[in-house]
C-alpha cells in the first residue's frame, strides 16, 4: 500500500483482514474484501453476491515491555553516562567486560532511554514487521525496536536474502532501533563484515535472480564482548587460562574496519561489594531522568541541524564538521590532531570523535565542542583499546 501511495494512487483493495494495517498509510482509501467475486463486484461486474467469511490476521498479545529500567544497573556509572551519550547522539557502542559485569543489562536499557518514534519511522518499522509476517495492527510502532540475534546468525539472518521471496534480517527489524550482537566475536566473520556498509549508508540492498530489495538499516549498534575466550582476563580474584595469542585472535576477529564505525568504545567492569553499599546511597538515575536529559539535547542537535538532512550527530557527515558551522572552538582539536597524526586515529575515526563531541556539548549544554568535551569524546572512543 505504501508503494502504491507512492506511485500515485488513492485506492486501494486489500484483503477484509489487512484492512486495519493497510490504513495505516496516511492518504489512502482502503476498500477490505472478502473475496475475488466481492472485488469484482465493486468494480461493476454483475454478479451474485456471496457471503464469505474473511479470513482475519491472528491475535497475539501484546508484547510485554521488559526492557527494565536504568537505575536498575549497579555500578559501572562510566559505561551507564556512555550509554546516555549514545542515545543522545545516535552512536554505535562497544562494550569490553568479563561474564557478569552487566554488558547485557546495559544494552537491553538503551531502547528505554531513546524516543518515540516519529510517525515516518513508526510507518517503516510497522511496514517490516508486516514483511516478516509479524501482526500490526491498527496502529503504528511506537518505541524503538530491540533486535539481539544468536551468534550463530548467517549473513542471511543479519542483513536480510532468502531464496525466492526476499525477506528483511535483524538490522532491518532494528532499524530505527537497536541491533545488539552479544558475544560479538563468536559471530562468523563474514556476518559481521556485511555490517559495514548499512552502519555507513543506513540502508540496506540486497540482489537477487528474482529482484533487487532495499530496507531502511538506520540503527544503533551495540557490540559486547569478554576480553579473552575463558573470560576471566584482568578480573581481580579469577585466573585467566588462555594464551597471549588466544586473546588477541579472540578479539581480532572484530575487524579494525567494523570497530573504526563504531563511536564508543568503554571497558565494563565487575562491581565490588563496595560498589553495591555505595549504590544504596547513590544508585544511577532512572530512566526518566536519563531520557529527559537526552531528549534536550537531541533537540539542540535537531535545531542546530535543522536546514541539514541530518537530525542526530552521529549521521552527519565529515565535510559538515569543516564548515563554520560544524567546526569546533578555537585549539579544541590539539590533543585529536596529535592522535591523528601518530596514526592512533583513523580519518573517520577523528570525524566520529568530533560528532561524539558535539553529543557531548549538547549534554553540557555548551555553544560547540572545546577541549573538554572532544577530550572525553577521545576517551570514550578509545577507553577499550
Amino acid at each position: 500500500v505504501l508503494a502504491a501511495s507512492r506511485a500515485g494512487f488513492d485506492t486501494v483493495f486489500v484483503p477484509a483482514g489487512n484492512a486495519a494495517e493497510a490504513r495505516l498509510v496516511p492518504g489512502m482509501r482502503v476498500i477490505g474484501v472478502s473475496s475475488l467475486r466481492e472485488a469484482a463486484i465493486h468494480h461493476g461486474a454483475e454478479l451474485e453476491p456471496i457471503e464469505v467469511e474473511p479470513l482475519l490476521p491472528l491475535q497475539l498479545a501484546a508484547p510485554v515491555d521488559d526492557a527494565g529500567d536504568l537505575s536498575e544497573v549497579i555500578g559501572n556509572p562510566d559505561a551507564v553516562e556512555a550509554m546516555q551519550v549514545a542515545a543522545a547522539g545516535g552512536h554505535h557502542v562497544f562494550l569490553l567486560g568479563p561474564p557478569g559485569a552487566g554488558k547485557t543489562m546495559l544494552a537491553s536499557r538503551l531502547p528505554s532511554l531513546l524516543p518515540d518514534l516519529s510517525p515516518e519511522q513508526g510507518l517503516e518499522v510497522s511496514c517490516i514487521r508486516s514483511l516478516i509476517g509479524l501482526p500490526v495492527g491498527a496502529h503504528l510502532v511506537r518505541r524503538p525496536p530491540l533486535e539481539a540475534p544468536h551468534h550463530t546468525a548467517s549473513p542471511a539472518a543479519i542483513v536480510g536474502g532468502g531464496s525466492g521471496l526476499i525477506r528483511p534480517g535483524a538490522a532491518a527489524r532494528a532499524a530505527h532501533g537497536v541491533l545488539f550482537l552479544d558475544e560479538a566475536p563468536e559471530f562468523a566473520a563474514v556476518s559481521l563484515d556485511a555490517l559495514r556498509q548499512p552502519l555507513e549508508s543506513g540502508t540496506i540492498t540486497i540482489s537477487r535472480a528474482s529482484g533487487t530489495a532495499r530496507f531502511p538499516a538506520r540503527f544503533q549498534l551495540v557490540l559486547a564482548a569478554n576480553p579473552c575466550p575463558c573470560g576471566n582476563f584482568g578480573v581481580r580474584g579469577s585466573e585467566c587460562t588462555c594464551p597471549a595469542n588466544a586473546r588477541r585472535r579472540y578479539l581480532a576477529r572484530l575487524s579494525g574496519p567494523l570497530l573504526d564505525r563504531v563511536d564508543i568504545q568503554v571497558n565494563v567492569l565487575r562491581i565490588t561489594a563496595a560498589q553495591v553499599r555505595a549504590a544504596r546511597r547513590d544508585g544511577n538515575p532512572t530512566s526518566q531522568a536519563a531520557c529527559d536529559r537526552i531528549a534536550e539535547a537531541r533537540a539542540r542537535a535537531t535545531a542546530r541541524l535543522a536546514e541539514t538532512p541530518w537530525r542526530l550527530n552521529a549521521h552527519v557527515a565529515g565535510s559538515w564538521l569543516r564548515t563554520p558551522d560544524g567546526r569546533p572552538a578555537r585549539d579544541a582539536t590539539t590533543a585529536l590532531d596529535r592522535a591523528l597524526e601518530r596514526g592512533a586515529i583513523t580519518m573517520r575515526g577523528y570525524d566520529r570523535v568530533l560528532k561524539l563531541a558535539w553529543t557531548l556539548a549538547d549534554l553540557d549544554f555548551v555553544e560547540r565542542p572545546g577541549p573538554e568535551q572532544v577530550g572525553r569524546a577521545l576517551l570514550l572512543r578509545k577507553a577499550a583499546a
